[in-house]
């Protein structure tokens, strides 16, 4: 029995919109086995008092901090990651297009995407301001205080996972955070969830839209959601126009790592200035970063479109 027999219906007879509700049911499925997983060998190792503090904001202790890596780990790193293999591997049979790990693309386009995560920095922290004064109406108060309640004990977690007293924890960090989270969400969303909605939309602007926008509502940050929103269009465009998922998984890695390492500065006092509390730039700084951005997005097709004329005979959209 050949391998694609293991699936009665071949993956190009599998309707994107099918597709779609396999990927989410993998990814809810594994999540939920992820956390019960790491629920259990939290208990195993610390009891249940250690969830308890978890669950009450009592971060105050090693083995607070070291539970909550193990959660990010199993309940939520790994699920994301085995996810699209799952999907690419086992049900459409179809990595190459799916997981687009390929490195068959012009390597300048690494450092175009490197300068464009620099460049793109001071609009993002605009975005950020922005969306931070977002204000409901009356009527949703209730909602905008659960939304802000919600965001608060979101950082409280994060900040506990993110002390970084010694250099070699910020190296950890930097692996973990910047590199490793890079490579799973770009190959779970850029990989699988923007082809599956190019496949079902025929159209790559609105695939990518839809799976920037899917992007940062899966991180659940409110007050976050249109910084990443920009991020997660740079990096679907990034993959689109090389047809690999590794110039978004460096973009990715440029901004986590980032964040990384300022916060590091900010903690052991080498920095006072916090992009999260200060505004850095001006308003023109803010319309040059976006105006430069723009420029080094359209030279990164350009040289795409030279490349794959060149090697492939194609010009991309």
């Amino acid at each position: 029995m050949t391998e694609g027999s293991s699936n009665p219906i071949p993956h190009k007879q599998i309707h994107p919109g099918l597709q779609f509700l396999i990927l989410m049911g993998i990814l809810i499925a594994t999540i939920i086995a992820g956390n019960f997983i790491a629920g259990a060998i939290v208990v195993v190792r610390y009891g249940t008092d250690t969830l308890l503090d978890i669950a009450n904001l009592k971060l105050g202790s090693q083995q607070v901090q070291s539970s909550l890596w193990t959660i990010q780990f199993i309940g939520t790193t790994l699920p994301i990651l085995v996810t699209p293999i799952i999907f690419a591997y086992r049900i459409v049979h179809d990595p190459d297009d799916y997981i687009k790990h390929h490195f068959d693309y012009p390597r300048m386009l690494m450092a175009v995407v490197f300068v464009a995560m620099l460049a793109v920095f001071p609009f993002i922290q605009y975005l950020g301001d922005l969306n931070s004064k977002m204000v409901l109406p009356e009527a949703l108060k209730g909602v905008e205080h659960w939304m802000r309640q919600s965001e608060d004990e979101a950082q409280k977690l994060s900040d506990t996972m993110m002390r970084m007293p010694t250099f070699w924890s910020m190296i950890y960090d930097l692996l973990f955070i910047g590199l490793l989270t890079a490579i799973v969400e770009e190959i779970l969303f850029r990989g699988c969830f923007q082809t599956v909605f190019f496949r079902w939309t025929k159209h790559i602007h609105v695939a990518i839209w839809i799976t920037a926008i899917l992007f940062s509502a899966f991180h659940q940050e409110f007050y976050g959601f249109l910084p990443r929103l920009a991020l997660g269009l740079l990096f679907g465009y990034f993959t689109a126009w090389s047809g690999s998922i590794w110039p978004a998984i460096l973009a990715h890695f440029v901004n986590n790592g980032t964040a990384v390492v300022w916060t590091y500065l900010l903690q052991n006092n080498i920095t006072n200035l916090d992009p999260d509390k200060q505004k850095l730039f001006s308003n023109v700084i803010f319309v040059a970063s976006f105006l430069a951005t723009m420029l080094l997005l359209f030279f990164y097709k350009y040289i795409s479109d030279k490349w794959q004329a060149a090697h492939h005979g194609e010009e991309l959209d």
